[in-house]
């Protein structure tokens, strides 16, 4: 007898694979450009080995989602694990030594053990499906948000031209299993706590975003791997290349810390994170959970923290960028991806960015057991009556200061670029002379 759920993870496969072959969609050109996926040079790879088209293509789809739930857990527990001994040596203490050697390298596997083997329990007043259902909302929010992460050039699971807002608008997803989670527990203590969660998180949320929109802005395309281009460069310019990253643009370098501020907020985590406080709502709209539904909640919120600080890697510290060219001089123009001086720029290019995504989660770790917490009223004010026109006085700037340099200096920034532009911010000076021509001909005629 089959297993029905071989039957229903083979048939979704079939269906992924119709729907790939179907997803197209029309440029404003006119021309007709298939929804990229990183699967595709996979898929042609295993194709030439395979010769089966339709198993390439689901071999595929399992070694990225794979891959994905790698990204998505592992980090996870790597930052439970560093946030203990972070925390211990703030506090002057050892930390977890005992399990997995003396650096207690495996405590977040026997925590996990642990809770696995809690029992799971749901109040007798609670909305029970709602209830059992919120922590998986959560999870699914920040693992989808995932796709369209690019781990190096051309490395994301779904590479779109609106990558960042898709990549955005997933991960607000996650504010529904938070509301969900505080409504269905039937507590006051935890419908307490989601309404703060929950308003806290869209309004930060808000500055978040608009920071985010600064390199956007600069970089004329939401697609994130054309962003981290735009910040690469080589030597021939006559600065590091490391110049050449957002951070140390006079208007983006301001908005990259408003941004880590309100990531850092968006994510519950310390100094802003009084609505699932221990000591004063008894963990807020988390009172009511125990066992893995529990830890679903602090899965997503580690490998959030992750995500955000990836995004703001790529955004302004370069993403895969080394900052010295040497992922650029690997990889030079070669266009094939199985080219190993390609492959070996691109896994150094992922080392590059997990290493700088994983510094900024240490900052945010580091801040933690640092500051004091704030109350409710602070967190609020600090986003609406600070962060907020901070951020839209940044966005203003980021608009005029390019025209402003065109006015006293010829161009629109400072340091010269070596690296192309991307196709939808490339003016050259050949074809509008061409069509003023040709409009002068059609009208002497």
């Amino acid at each position: 007898m089959t297993d029905p759920l071989t039957v229903l993870c083979f048939s979704a496969v079939r269906l992924g694979g119709r729907i790939l072959d179907c997803l197209h969609v029309e440029t404003t050109k006119g021309r007709a450009m298939s929804l990229i996926l990183a699967a595709e040079s996979l898929a042609e790879i295993i194709t030439g080995i395979t010769e089966c088209e339709p198993c390439s293509i689901a071999i595929a789809a399992v070694i990225h989602v794979a891959l994905i739930g790698a990204f998505f857990g592992l980090p996870a527990g790597i930052f439970i694990w560093a946030e203990r001994k972070v925390s211990a040596r703030i506090q002057d203490r050892l930390g977890p030594t005992r399990v997995g050697g003396r650096f207690g390298w495996l405590q977040a596997v026997a925590d996990g053990a642990k809770l696995v083997q809690k029992e799971d329990l749901a109040p007798k007043a609670a909305d029970k499906p709602l209830f059992r259902i919120a922590p998986y909302v959560v999870v699914i929010a920040s693992f989808a948000a995932f796709m369209f992460l690019p781990f190096t050039d051309g490395w994301s699971a779904v590479s779109l031209d609106v990558g960042l807002f898709a990549l955005f608008a997933m991960l607000s997803l996650e504010v529904i299993g938070v509301i969900l989670a505080g409504y269905a527990s039937g507590s006051k203590w935890a419908l307490f706590g989601g309404m703060r969660e929950a308003a806290q998180m869209v309004s930060y949320e808000i500055p978040m975003s608009i920071c985010a929109l600064i390199p956007i802005v600069m970089a004329g395309t939401l697609n994130l791997n054309e962003v981290i281009h735009y910040q690469s460069a080589g030597w021939d310019t006559g600065f590091p290349p490391f110049f050449h990253w957002n951070v140390f643009h006079p208007v983006a370098g301001p908005a990259f810390i408003v941004y880590f501020v309100c990531a850092t907020a968006s994510c519950k985590r310390a100094p802003f994170d009084l609505a699932e406080a221990e000591s004063e709502l008894d963990a807020g709209f988390l009172t009511e959970y125990s066992g893995m539904r529990w830890s679903f909640f602090f899965l997503a919120e580690y490998a959030s923290m992750f995500l955000v600080s990836a995004v703001a890697a790529i955004l302004f510290l370069g993403g895969w960028d080394d900052g010295f060219g040497i992922v650029r001089s690997l990889k030079g123009t070669s266009t094939n991806v199985l080219d190993p001086s390609v492959i070996l720029g691109n896994v150094i290019g992922a080392g590059v960015l997990m290493l700088k995504a994983s510094k900024l989660v240490l900052i945010q770790i580091w801040v933690r057991w640092t500051l004091p917490r704030l109350r409710i009223d602070q967190v609020m004010t600090t986003c609406l009556k600070y962060l907020l026109p901070m951020a839209c006085a940044l966005f203003l700037a980021a608009v005029v200061y390019p025209m402003a340099l065109i006015v006293l200096t010829g161009r629109p920034q400072v340091l010269p670029l070596s690296a192309p532009l991307t196709e939808a911010a490339v003016l050259t000076t050949d074809e509008p002379k061409v069509e003023v021509a040709a409009a002068d001909a059609e009208v002497s005629e």
